[in-house]
């Protein structure tokens, strides 16, 4: 039977800024994500490098888990095993000679957080409950 599934992937957006706090506007830079395990110093569990091109504001949108892997699998993860961290590195002239950003633990999100509530009581009663419910495939008669 035949499941929805989530991507393996998440969004990332940021204003990318030079030395001086300039924003650096339509330009070419490259990112690297890494997933570190357990600390914001943990073992890379994930890593994958990004070619961008930022807005006329500075800003870049992507998705981790999209990009030029490097290191492990996105898909690997066992994101219930530990608590994780993203570490992200920049290079504002679009190569690879990266320069260390920050770290950030990676929380819930709001969809997350309602999900976890979701009931499965396989009754479509039309109430509020948040319900699972298993789709019958339907046959077509010629």
């Amino acid at each position: 039977m035949p499941w929805s599934q989530a991507p393996e992937k998440f969004n990332y957006q940021a204003v990318v800024r030079n030395a001086s706090g300039e924003i650096i506007a339509s330009s070419s830079v490259s990112m690297r994500i890494a997933i570190l395990s357990g600390s914001s110093t943990g073992t890379e569990v994930f890593a994958e490098e990004h070619a961008l091109t930022t807005n006329d504001f500075g800003l870049v949108n992507f998705q981790i888990g999209g990009g030029s892997n490097q290191t492990g699998s996105i898909a690997s993860i066992d994101w219930g095993a530990n608590s994780y961290f993203v570490a992200v590195e920049l290079d504002a002239t679009g190569g690879t000679n990266y320069s260390a950003m920050g770290t950030a633990q990676l929380l819930s999100v709001p969809y997350a957080l309602y999900a976890k509530s979701a009931s499965v009581d396989n009754v479509d009663d039309a109430d509020a409950t948040n319900e699972l419910q298993t789709l019958t495939p339907f046959q077509v008669i010629h």
